[in-house]
């Protein structure tokens, strides 16, 4: 009986202290709480003004898989080959020269925390439609003015990752009355692929270099391909 009880008060307490990830772990679709744009939170700053005259960039569509660890599409017919419904907005180059020389002219009190903004919407056709109405580069202080709270007639919902020296913004987008996801997958598999990323600890391997535009593959001695995070 004793042997008995013990075991049961084990499994009590492996219950109880589940593992600090399994907290990260996406929820299901049907779990996501969408919102109107009124109400969803938007990017936060901390009370460094600054950083809201930084830029970000759009980033092209094999930008997004690099920065996510995907492997890169085989070929553009290949079904599922790319994530159609995404707009990714990545640091620009000045922006992360900027973290670095803020956090080096505060002594170290200015974040060196660069944020990158990923927006899936519902349906590719509706991803057509806004993106040629977004600017190219934007600042991140007009973000939650013109992207955000400017795209009426639709809700949202939000996730925040902080993945060391970058902080991930997802938006899920879709139309007021909606119901579902239609591009439910895409957002699963970038969810998962941010939770699963590691720290990035130093962000200016995302600038320009000779072979290299932004975020991107490095090909060590054996030619096989690194990723530029740890």
């Amino acid at each position: 009986m004793g042997e008995k009880k013990e075991k049961e008060k084990e499994k009590s307490k492996k219950q109880k202290h589940k593992h600090p990830n399994d907290e990260k772990a996406p929820k299901t679709t049907s779990d996501f709480t969408f919102k109107p744009i009124s109400d969803v939170k938007g990017l936060r700053f901390g009370g460094q003004f600054i950083v809201k005259s930084f830029t970000i960039r759009r980033a092209k569509p094999l930008e997004l898989h690099r920065l996510l660890s995907l492997p890169p599409p085989p070929s553009t017919n290949t079904v599922n080959s790319n994530i159609t419904s995404t707009t990714a907005y990545l640091p620009t180059n000045f922006t992360i020269l900027a973290h670095h020389a803020w956090h080096t002219l505060t002594l170290g009190l200015g974040t060196k925390k660069s944020k990158v903004v990923l927006f899936v919407f519902e349906s590719e056709q509706m991803k057509l439609s806004i993106d040629p109405v977004w600017p190219t580069e934007i600042p991140l202080g007009e973000v939650n003015k013109k992207m955000i709270r400017g795209l009426k007639g639709t809700e949202m919902a939000r996730f925040k990752f902080r993945k060391g020296c970058i902080t991930f913004y997802v938006y899920a987008v879709r139309k007021i009355g909606d119901l579902g996801f239609g591009c439910a997958e895409d957002l699963k598999l970038i969810l998962q692929s941010v939770v699963a990323l590691k720290d990035f600890f130093d962000h200016t391997a995302m600038l320009a270099m000779p072979n290299q535009r932004s975020i991107n593959y490095s090909t060590n001695g054996n030619g096989s391909l690194a990723i530029n995070h740890h």
